[in-house]
């Protein structure tokens, strides 16, 4: 929910006043350049659509602050920016999480022509698209009251209006599910090297997993990754939870829950189907584990030996 303040706060160039500068880029026929944020990373409103800009350096102007990200993340140096709207961002009890100083200013540079240097993607994008993308719900707000006012209005302080932006209740803490297959065979696990080129762990022990896909259980998770990374036949009802790490992940915004999951049974021997992926499968004994072992893997394991069902990694005192 959003609403526009007639009273104006004092504006300051410091980044504890003013954390946010962000530029609303408009073309000659009305369309928004939108920036499509990183995701999975710790930074404001990962995954989402919003407007250029950041956070502004020690002793910068919000003028200043706006120029420089815009040329560090596009190359663009655009000449007329004015500021627009203020957007200040408040909790459900009303304290304030987040301001912003939006520009306004004209592009009409095509996207293509653009270079990227952070986040996914820069799109040029009419009122109407927006109803159909993943708006942050600054951004949202900065669209909609430009639809309904396009010139800037200024205060006295040349401070322009204020918009608002309730979070209409605390957002719940998101988590990402991983899924993972313990195997022991006469008292040894089976264990996958990681190819050298992969993103997490190269070149590093792990156990079967994956994570979750969009409409699918822990459970059926376990049984196509076994599938696909070992050629191995589980099935979920040979399949029992012996396991769970609760994890704080670093230079994650999302925590991570890995369940592990015994199985009674398998049908067939381990192969490596995703050379690209995983060099070589190997059963290492309970009491010789390999090194590098993935940290959590080796923590789960050396719990599950223990007889505990439940290891926090990362989370503070």
């Amino acid at each position: 929910m959003t609403a526009v303040d007639g009273a104006l706060p004092p504006l300051s160039p410091s980044p504890a006043e003013l954390p946010g500068t962000s530029a609303l880029l408009v073309d000659d026929s009305g369309r928004y350049l939108l920036h499509l944020r990183d995701a999975n990373k710790p930074i404001w409103r990962p995954g989402q659509w919003g407007l250029p800009g950041g956070g502004a350096e020690p002793g910068e102007t919000p003028a200043e602050a706006i120029a420089r990200e815009l040329l560090e993340e596009t190359g663009l140096t655009v000449p007329d920016l004015t500021p627009f709207l203020l957007v200040d961002t408040v909790d459900a009890g009303g304290a304030l999480t987040d301001r912003c100083l939006v520009h306004v200013g004209t592009l009409n540079t095509p996207a293509h022509e653009i270079p990227l240097y952070e986040g996914i993607q820069l799109r040029w994008t009419s009122f109407a698209e927006t109803a159909y993308m993943t708006l942050d719900p600054g951004t949202a707000a900065v669209l909609r009251e430009h639809q309904r006012q396009p010139r800037p209005h200024l205060g006295p302080a040349g401070v322009p209006r204020t918009v608002r932006v309730h979070e209409s209740r605390k957002v719940r803490a998101q988590s990402i599910v991983g899924a993972h297959l313990v195997l022991v065979r006469d008292g040894a696990v089976l264990l996958g090297k990681r190819h050298p080129d992969s993103d997490y762990a190269p070149s590093v022990w792990h156990v079967p997993a994956g994570h979750r896909e969009a409409g699918e259980s822990a459970l059926a998770c376990v049984v196509r990754e076994t599938a696909e990374e070992t050629g191995l036949v589980v099935t979920a009802d040979d399949l029992a939870l012996v396991h769970t790490v609760d994890m704080c992940h670093p230079g994650s915004p999302f925590p991570r829950v890995q369940l592990f999951f015994a199985a009674g049974r398998w049908h067939g021997e381990p192969r490596v189907p995703e050379p690209d992926r995983c060099t070589e499968w190997r059963w290492w004994p309970l009491d010789a584990l390999p090194e590098p072992l993935v940290g959590y893997t080796r923590a789960a394991l050396t719990a599950i030996a223990a007889g505990e069902s439940y290891t926090s990694l990362g989370w503070p005192e």
